[in-house]
C-alpha cells in the first residue's frame, strides 16, 4: 500500500528557517511565512523535511489513490524558493505575467528573492489559491 512521503510534521518552522545559511534567503522565508499567514490565515506547519504549508485538504482520485495535502505554502530551496500555488488557476498566466521575475514549473513558481516580485501579485495568487483548493476539496 502507498505511503505519503510529505506529511505534516511537529517540527519547528522557526527552527527550520533558523537553519537557513544565507541571511538574505533567511530574510525572505521569514517574510513570507508572514505572507502566506496573512493571506490564508493558518498557522504555518512543516509538511515533510522542507515545505512549510498552510491549510490542508484530503484528496481522492478515481483511481483509488488519496492521500492529505496542504492547500497552498513555500519551500525556501538553496538556489530558489518554491511557491506552492493554484496550477489550475485561469488566471495563472496573466498574474505570472505580472508577478516579476520568476520561473515557473508544473504547479511551482520560482522565486530567487521577495524583491524581484511584486508582493501585491503573490498575495493574489496565494487568495486564489485557497478558493480554488476549498471549491475543489469541500471538507
Amino acid at each position: 500500500m502507498y505511503e505519503q512521503k510529505t506529511k505534516p510534521t511537529d517540527a519547528s518552522v522557526n527552527e527550520f528557517i533558523e537553519q537557513i545559511e544565507k541571511p538574505s534567503k533567511k530574510q525572505d522565508a521569514y517574510r513570507l511565512l508572514d505572507i502566506f499567514y496573512e493571506e490564508t490565515g493558518y498557522e504555518p506547519v512543516l509538511w515533510g523535511p522542507s515545505i512549510i504549508g498552510y491549510g490542508a485538504y484530503h484528496y481522492k482520485y478515481a483511481t483509488g489513490h488519496e492521500g492529505d495535502a496542504t492547500i497552498t505554502g513555500f519551500s525556501p530551496r538553496k538556489t530558489a524558493h518554491a511557491l506552492y500555488l493554484d496550477p489550475g488557476d485561469d488566471r495563472r498566466e496573466e498574474l505570472l505575467s505580472k508577478l516579476g521575475k520568476h520561473k515557473s514549473g508544473k504547479s511551482c513558481v520560482y522565486i530567487n528573492k521577495i524583491a524581484d516580485i511584486d508582493e501585491a501579485v503573490l498575495r493574489e495568487m496565494i487568495r486564489r489559491t485557497v478558493t480554488a483548493v476549498k471549491e475543489r476539496y469541500p471538507e
